[in-house]
């Protein structure tokens, strides 16, 4: 869609259109969408999915308390190989959460309508990925109690922070990351507060709605304030797409380390996370107007553009992977030579190959219109690339390393127990989050739901 495309012939316009009774447009798009958070029963599918994923969580509690109390030698981490699945988790996670910045800064700044039904979930995606990411190297470095140290505070005793080291350009890339992200979010969830609010019949409800519109009345004044401090938002917000990812690739890029030394991860690296981030929006969207029947506002065209977006990244991914071979080879470094060898014929081979079958060899399959709007497959296909993107960090973190400049140094990494807990301990803490916001709060920004209304009656 073009920027300031909202006419009639807009497909999601036209099927609210459609679906709406007329006369009716607000209360219905209203109803629809705060009923799940206020009326609507918790079912025993949001009951046995919670308790499973708390379960989850609870692991990665438990899995921090031994570590905390044995030391990070639970993991399969060694000399040489330092960086184990911490890293890989880390950067994995980051990832995702970029595709929630794209929908909601970028595509709004552009205009593009068809983010209005998805956005606020994947904002929310964007904020638990950060924290879930925001674990690992806290927990890493082997002294969390002593992460003060790297932020400026200010020192009596003249401690501070190694701003050469990329721990630290993490912590500030993250952590501005996290902020902005959640402001925008919050932001823009206020009119749909005070939506909940004046609804609510619980008491309790309509205190804690209260509190957190912020005396939100709708009148003009209101409406200008909001929409200025959402545009600024989306202003701060979309240079973060493409930074903070940048910054996390220069952990590796500024090392001597074969296979990381290399000016191509930037933009490499941003175009992985924004394929990672929309598959896992596919994941979530698909399952979510599903159980709460959405159809009506996550249309297939919603589905079929996220689709577009990740084949228009994975060829990037892809270009990123010979340019990679290309390099090594042409330039003749001998050490780059042996890395590419290993990759394919190394102890670490298999995992390689996965990657390829999962980034480049199947998402092809959305070249064609029948796949993309096939909700099956993309469902199937937003999980192989999720699998795809973890394997490649994998790959990027553990054959670098296991395959030094000397033979004497080398080694091998095999994950352990814990490391393994402490992964899936994060996908329960994810997906705890997201059953908890679901029926918390709207998942589907009620008051640009009813802007899209608008401008649909407006042109029939």
């Amino acid at each position: 869609m073009s920027a300031g495309d909202t006419h009639v012939n807009s497909p999601e316009i036209q099927r609210l259109a459609r679906v709406i009774e007329p006369g009716h447009s607000y209360a219905t798009v209203t109803d629809k969408i705060a009923s799940i958070v206020l009326t609507r029963p918790t079912s025993l599918g949001w009951l046995a999915g919670f308790s499973i994923a708390f379960t989850l969580m609870m692991v990665l509690m438990g899995s921090i308390a031994w570590l905390v109390t044995k030391g990070v030698g639970i993991w399969g981490i060694n000399i040489p190989i330092g960086w184990g699945f911490a890293i890989v988790n880390f950067v994995w996670w980051i990832g995702i959460g970029h595709a929630g910045t794209l929908i909601s800064a970028i595509l709004f700044l552009l205009n593009q309508k068809w983010r209005t039904s998805i956005n606020r979930f994947a904002e929310a995606m964007t904020l638990f990925a950060v924290a879930c990411a925001g674990i690992f190297p806290l927990i890493h470095t082997g002294r969390p109690w002593m992460a003060y140290y790297m932020f400026p505070y200010p020192s009596t005793m003249g401690i501070w922070p190694q701003f050469r080291s990329p721990l630290i350009w993490d912590v500030f890339a993250v952590s501005t990351y996290g902020t902005v992200s959640a402001l925008f979010w919050f932001v823009g969830l206020i009119p749909d507060l005070a939506t909940l609010r004046d609804r609510a019949t619980n008491k309790a409800a309509q205190i804690i709605y209260g509190m957190l519109a912020m005396g939100w009345r709708g009148s003009a004044r209101h409406w200008h304030r909001y929409q200025s401090a959402y545009l600024l938002l989306a202003g701060l917000a979309t240079p973060l797409v493409l930074s903070v990812h940048s910054v996390i690739s220069f952990d590796f890029s500024i090392a001597i380390v074969p296979g990381w030394h290399t000016t191509v991860f930037p933009p490499y690296f941003v175009a992985g996370a924004i394929y990672s981030g929309f598959a896992m929006v596919l994941t979530i969207a698909i399952p979510l107007r599903k159980a709460y029947d959405l159809e009506d506002f996550i249309t297939m065209r919603h589905l079929e553009n996220m689709a577009k977006v990740m084949l228009a990244t994975g060829l990037i991914v892809a270009y990123g992977y010979f340019f990679e071979f290309f390099m090594s080879l042409y330039s003749g470094n001998k050490f780059d030579v042996f890395l590419v060898q290993q990759r394919l014929h190394g102890p670490y081979s298999s995992y390689y190959y996965a990657l390829i079958l999962c980034n480049i060899l199947t998402p092809q399959v959305l070249w064609f219109q029948k796949m993309r709007t096939n909700v099956a497959v993309l469902f199937v296909m937003s999980l192989v690339i999720n699998v795809g993107m973890w394997l490649e960090r994998f790959v990027i973190v553990v054959i670098s390393l296991t395959r030094d400049f000397m033979p004497s140094a080398w080694g091998r990494y095999q994950p352990t127990f814990w490391d393994w807990s402490t992964f899936i301990g994060t996908l329960g803490l994810f997906v705890s989050l997201l059953f908890l916001f679901v029926r918390a709060l709207p998942a589907i920004s009620i008051a640009e739901m009813r802007e899209l209304v608008h401008t649909s009656e407006d042109h029939e």
